[in-house]
């Protein structure tokens, strides 16, 4: 799909699973805990976590009883890891495009502020946005309206595109703004499996997308 973009437009992007697999930073995460419990058996307790994980289960409350370890502590240790996550060649390119057409570019994450900012600084993406809206600095989450109006009232600009991957709480806000809002697809790598099973009963994007890759600057 083409956007046009120029100094009057804004596009904005959700982080998790939009910008990079959010799955990557668990796997990240569940491999530094599972290094700190047993170095010598890291790989079977991460399986194990792992797996666990993959069928629901409290991962770390078992952790917590079967080594004794304050289950809030691993809570912590996963929220504030520095997280080995990549963004790639190709979306870093979508973001400069975007920049050398002289739009702004934006960031509307839910989370905790260190976590998130962990995460932008392991992408080595912050410094290219002109602006970034983390929930728990603005008290406030998807779907409220607040972040998408605090960037408003910063561009006051003519043009915004909204990319998220969250058909529950991504475009409410956005629609009734009369953004321009863009769905992505699960890969099948979402850390949360969120495509209601009726669409009707959401807020439809605009537009449908199965990669980043589809969107050209022009």
């Amino acid at each position: 799909m083409d956007i046009k973009v120029d100094c009057n437009t804004v596009v904005v992007f959700d982080l998790d699973d939009t910008l990079y697999n959010e799955l990557d930073f668990l796997i990240s995460a569940y491999r530094e805990i599972s290094i700190y419990i047993d170095k010598s058996k890291y790989k079977k307790i991460f399986a194990l976590m792992f797996s666990l994980f993959r069928n629901n289960k409290d991962v770390f409350e078992y952790l917590s009883t079967k080594y004794s370890i304050e289950k809030e502590f691993l809570l912590a240790m996963y929220r504030q890891h520095n997280p080995d996550i990549k963004v790639t060649p190709e979306i870093l390119n979508l973001l400069q495009q975007i920049k050398n057409s002289s739009g702004k570019l934006a960031l509307l994450s839910d989370g905790r502020s260190s976590t998130q900012r962990n995460k932008l600084d392991a992408l080595n993406i912050k410094n290219i946005f002109d602006y970034i809206s983390i929930s728990e600095e603005i008290k406030a989450i998807k779907p409220s309206l607040r972040g998408f109006q605090l960037i408003e009232d910063k561009f006051n600009a003519k043009h915004y595109y909204y990319i998220g991957d969250n058909l529950y709480k991504d475009f409410k806000a956005p629609k009734k703004l009369k953004w321009k809002t863009i769905f992505l697809i699960d890969n099948g790598k979402n850390i949360h499996y969120n495509v209601p099973l009726n669409l009707e009963k959401i807020k439809e994007p605009d537009y449908y997308i199965f990669s980043l890759n589809e969107i050209n600057i022009i």
